[in-house]
C-alpha cells in the first residue's frame, strides 16, 4: 500500500518537471524576437532512488521517486563567442579605417564640384601663357589669380582635412564614453549575478545574457580578453590591461591637448596627471598587423587614423624611411597615420611648388660665392633697426646678379608667396660697405616661418599691383629666361612621396601617384573590411544557430512536453484507479 500511494509522488514529479519544461519552453517562444536572448534548454535527471536490503533479495531492492530538472542551461558555444569578439575587433578596425581614407579621396577628387587638380592644371596652363609675354599685365595677373586660386583650393583641402580629424576626435570621445558605460554596466552584472547564484539554487539567465552581450558590443571598440571566475565574476583586460575585475571597473580618461584639444585615452587609476604621467592606452611603437593581434578595435583605427597633430611638409622632409613609418612614445609617425600623411603629402606638394617658384622669381645664393668668406669667416652687419647679423659662409642671401625685377625695378624682387610670420629677405648693411639681402630661412620650430599651408598667401603687393611680379632683367628688358625656368619646373623631376619612394617625380606625378595610393589604401582596406563582414555574418550565424530560439523547434519541444505532461498525468488516473480499487475490493 505505501508503495502504491508513492507511486503517486512519481506521477506528481513528472506533472511537475513537463510544467516547467513547458515553462521555459514558453519563455523562449516570448524571446524569440529579443536581442541578445540565448535560448534556455530544459535537462531531466532521476530523482533519488530508496534502496531497500533485504535477505530474501537477490539483489537490494530500489525504489524511483520519479523525474527532477536537473538544469536549465544556456546554449551557448564559448569558441564561437571568442571567435566572433575577435573577428567583430578587427572588422571595426579596417572599417574606420576605410571611411578615413575614403574621406580623403573624396576631399581631394570633389572640392564644390570641381575636382583639386584642375585648379593645378590652371595654375600651369598660367606660366604658359605668362611665358608668352611676360610683360604682358593681362598674363601677369592670370598667374597671380590662379596662384591665388591654386593655394586656396589646397588650403581648403587642408582644412577640410583638419575638420574630419576633429569629427574622428569627437568619435574618439563619444567611443571611450562608450566603452567606460559598458564596462560599468558588466561590473554591475556581475555583481547582480554574483549575488543571485551565490547559494547555487538559479542561475541568473537574463543577466548573463545582458552581460554576453555587454562583451560583444566592448569587443567591437578594442581588443578584450576575459575570463569567467568560479564565483559568476567574468574579469576583463582591455588592450592587455586590467580593465574589469571582482573590485572595480578601471575607467579610460581623456587627456586633452592644449592646442589642437585632440583627446587621448589614458588609464585613469594608473596615471598621474598633476606631475604630467600619464599610463597611455595604446603603444603605437608597435607596428599594426594581424600576425601581432594589434589590428583590433574602432577606437585605436580612429586614434591612429586621425593622428596627434597636424602635419604638414617636415613630417616628410629629410625623415628616413625608419623615422616616417614608426611612432615613438611621444608622436605618432606621419607613415602610420592616414590623416597626418594624406596632410603631409599635400603640403609636402604645395610647398615644392611655392618654394621652387619664389626661387625662381628671388635667386639666393651663399654668401661665400659673392663676398669671398670662407671657412668660419663672419661679416658683421646691420639691419634697418640697428639689429647685428654675422654673415658667414654659408649663408643665403639674394642673388642680386641672377635675379628679376618688376616695373619699380626695387630689390629685393617681390615674391609671389609671402609666409605669415616672416618676410623673405632682411635687409642689411656690411661692414665691406656693401648691401645685402639674407634670406630668412624656414623656422622648424615656427610654422608661421615656413612656406606650409595655413600660413601662405599671395602676397598682396602684386595682388594690388601686377606688374612688381618680376619679369624684367636689370637692364629693362623682357627676361624671357625666367618665364622658361617657370615653365620649366613643371617638368623637373623634384619630390618623392614619401622616404621610402626613391623615384623622384613631377608636381602632376606626384599628385597623380598620391591619389593613386590612397584610392589603392582605401581598396585594400574597404575589401578586408567587406571580407571580415562576411566572417562576422557568417559566425554570428553559427552562433545563431546554437544560442537561437526557432520557433517550430521550441513548438515542437512543447507538443513533447505536453504530451508528457498527458502521460504523467494518465499515469496518477491509473495509479488512483488502482489504489481505489485495492481500498473498495479488499477492505470489504
Amino acid at each position: 500500500m505505501a508503495n502504491g500511494f508513492g507511486t503517486l509522488y512519481i506521477g506528481a514529479s513528472g506533472l511537475k518537471s513537463s510544467q516547467n519544461g513547458l515553462n521555459t519552453t514558453s519563455n523562449n517562444l516570448a524571446n524569440v524576437n529579443t536581442l541578445g536572448y540565448v535560448r534556455q534548454q530544459v535537462i531531466y535527471s532521476d530523482r533519488n532512488y530508496n534502496t531497500y536490503d533485504t535477505t530474501t533479495a537477490i539483489s537490494p531492492q530500489q525504489t524511483g521517486l520519479g523525474v527532477k530538472i536537473g538544469d536549465v542551461v544556456h546554449a551557448r558555444d564559448v569558441f564561437l563567442d571568442r571567435s566572433f569578439r575577435t573577428i567583430s575587433g578587427r572588422q571595426a578596425f579596417y572599417a574606420s579605417t576605410a571611411e578615413a581614407i575614403d574621406e580623403v579621396y573624396t576631399f581631394y577628387q570633389e572640392l564644390e564640384g570641381k575636382a583639386f587638380q584642375d585648379s593645378m592644371g590652371d595654375f600651369w596652363t598660367a606660366f604658359q601663357e605668362f611665358a608668352k609675354r611676360p610683360d604682358d599685365t593681362v598674363n601677369q595677373n592670370l598667374v597671380i589669380q590662379k596662384a591665388h586660386l591654386f593655394i586656396s583650393r589646397a588650403a581648403a583641402v587642408y582644412k577640410g582635412f583638419r575638420d574630419y580629424q576633429s569629427n574622428i576626435n569627437t568619435q574618439i570621445s563619444n567611443d571611450i564614453d562608450k566603452i567606460n558605460e559598458l564596462g560599468n554596466t558588466i561590473y554591475e552584472l556581475n555583481l547582480e549575478i554574483q549575488k543571485i547564484e551565490a547559494a547555487g539554487v538559479e542561475t541568473a539567465m537574463t543577466l548573463r545574457d545582458q552581460r554576453d552581450a555587454a562583451l560583444d558590443e566592448l569587443s567591437a571598440y578594442a581588443d578584450i580578453q576575459y575570463k569567467e571566475s568560479t564565483d559568476g565574476i567574468v574579469k576583463v583586460k582591455l588592450e592587455g590591461t586590467e580593465f574589469i575585475d571582482s573590485v572595480a571597473c578601471y575607467k579610460i580618461g581623456k587627456r586633452t591637448d592644449d592646442i589642437n584639444g585632440f583627446v587621448t585615452p589614458y588609464w585613469i587609476h594608473s596615471s598621474n596627471p598633476e606631475n604630467g604621467d600619464y599610463d597611455e592606452l595604446y603603444n603605437f611603437t608597435v607596428d599594426i598587423s594581424s600576425e601581432l593581434g594589434t589590428d583590433m578595435g574602432e577606437l585605436k583605427a580612429l586614434v591612429l587614423a586621425r593622428g596627434d597633430r597636424t602635419a604638414n611638409y617636415r613630417d616628410i622632409e629629410g625623415l628616413s624611411v625608419r623615422e616616417y613609418n614608426t611612432s615613438t612614445a611621444d608622436s605618432i609617425a606621419a607613415g602610420m597615420s592616414i590623416m597626418l600623411s594624406a596632410e603631409a603629402q599635400l603640403d609636402q606638394l604645395v610647398h615644392g611648388i611655392v618654394t621652387a617658384i619664389n626661387d625662381i622669381f628671388c635667386p639666393n645664393i651663399e654668401s661665400g660665392a659673392v663676398t669671398g668668406l670662407t671657412g668660419d669667416n663672419m661679416l658683421k652687419a646691420t639691419d634697418a633697426n640697428g639689429k647685428e647679423y654675422y654673415i658667414k659662409a654659408d649663408t643665403l642671401i639674394l642673388d642680386v646678379d641672377k635675379c628679376s625685377y618688376g616695373v619699380d625695378g626695387e630689390l629685393p624682387p617681390t615674391e609671389l608667396f609671402t609666409r605669415l610670420g616672416t618676410e623673405r629677405y632682411t635687409k642689411v648693411e656690411a661692414e665691406d660697405g656693401n648691401t645685402y639681402y639674407i634670406y630668412n630661412k624656414e623656422d622648424p620650430t615656427d610654422a608661421s616661418k615656413q612656406y606650409t599651408l595655413g600660413y601662405i598667401s599671395v602676397n598682396e603687393i602684386l595682388r594690388e599691383e601686377e606688374t612688381r611680379l618680376p619679369h624684367l632683367t636689370k637692364n629693362g628688358s623682357v627676361d624671357q629666361a625666367l618665364a622658361d625656368r617657370l615653365v620649366g619646373i613643371w617638368d623637373e623631376k623634384r619630390l618623392t612621396l614619401d622616404p621610402s619612394d626613391t623615384n623622384a617625380l613631377t608636381f602632376m606625378d606626384y599628385y597623380s601617384n598620391m591619389i593613386g595610393n590612397f584610392g589603392t589604401l582605401g581598396s585594400i582596406y574597404e575589401s578586408t573590411a567587406a571580407s571580415l563582414t562576411g566572417s562576422v555574418d557568417s559566425t554570428d550565424n553559427q552562433r545563431a544557430q546554437v544560442i537561437g530560439v526557432s520557433s517550430d523547434e521550441e513548438l515542437t519541444k512543447m507538443i513533447k512536453y505536453q504530451n508528457a505532461y498527458n502521460a504523467a498525468s494518465r499515469f496518477i488516473n491509473v495509479v488512483d484507479e488502482m489504489i481505489e480499487h485495492l481500498l473498495t475490493r479488499l477492505g470489504a
